[in-house]
């Protein structure tokens, strides 16, 4: 059995499409930055925190550990929580390049061998107007999602381009990375 060291129903969600069995558990862990760390060091260290806390719950299996951390030159974006501050953070990141850090970490955890991977996303945002805006907030509700948006969704709408290496890695979790890693530990994918 693989563990999800997500409570992330959008991570379990993409999960899911590999079609393995796995189950889901609450990592332990702050998850508030180090003064001066830089964005894809803090995605980094969450998503290897999160499978490291899950260690001694599930001594005998694979721990996938995984952050994302968005980034407006080093601005960091989290997730908004309320409607006012999704209005702020897409007012602030429109006509700009955000740039999404996803880290992956996979935890063998019998033996202690990890291995991290992090996809950079870059995405810019078009010009929006204050209608737009809240058109796209009421119909798509993404006050959990970091950027305030959801790429998966009706956030595509957003975008002038997104650049990334795996598409998977924008809405949460690089799935070409982790198909990699757990064949690596000798999961069989497909």
């Amino acid at each position: 059995m693989i563990v999800l060291g997500s409570t992330s129903k959008y991570r379990a969600k993409l999960l899911s499409r590999l079609n393995l069995g796995f189950l889901s558990a609450n990592p332990i862990g702050s998850e508030t930055p180090v003064p001066g760390e830089q964005p894809q060091a803090l995605a980094e260290r969450l998503a290897a925190q999160k499978a490291h806390s899950l260690r001694d719950a599930y001594p005998k299996q694979l721990i996938i550990g995984s952050d994302q951390v968005a980034a407006l030159e080093n601005q960091l974006l989290g997730k908004p929580g309320t409607h006012e501050s999704a209005v702020a953070q897409l007012t602030l990141m429109q006509g700009h390049c955000v740039r999404f850090f996803t880290s992956v970490c996979l935890l063998n955890a019998a033996t202690g061998d990890s291995l991290l991977h992090t996809n950079i996303t870059q995405a810019k945002l078009r010009t929006l107007t204050e209608q737009e805006i809240e058109r796209y907030l009421l119909a798509d509700l993404p006050y959990d999602c970091a950027g305030s948006f959801k790429v998966e969704s009706l956030g595509i709408s957003l975008f002038e381009w997104v650049k990334s290496d795996d598409p998977t890695g924008l809405e949460g979790l690089p799935l070409i990375a982790l198909t990699k890693q757990l064949r690596h530990f000798g999961v069989a994918l497909p």
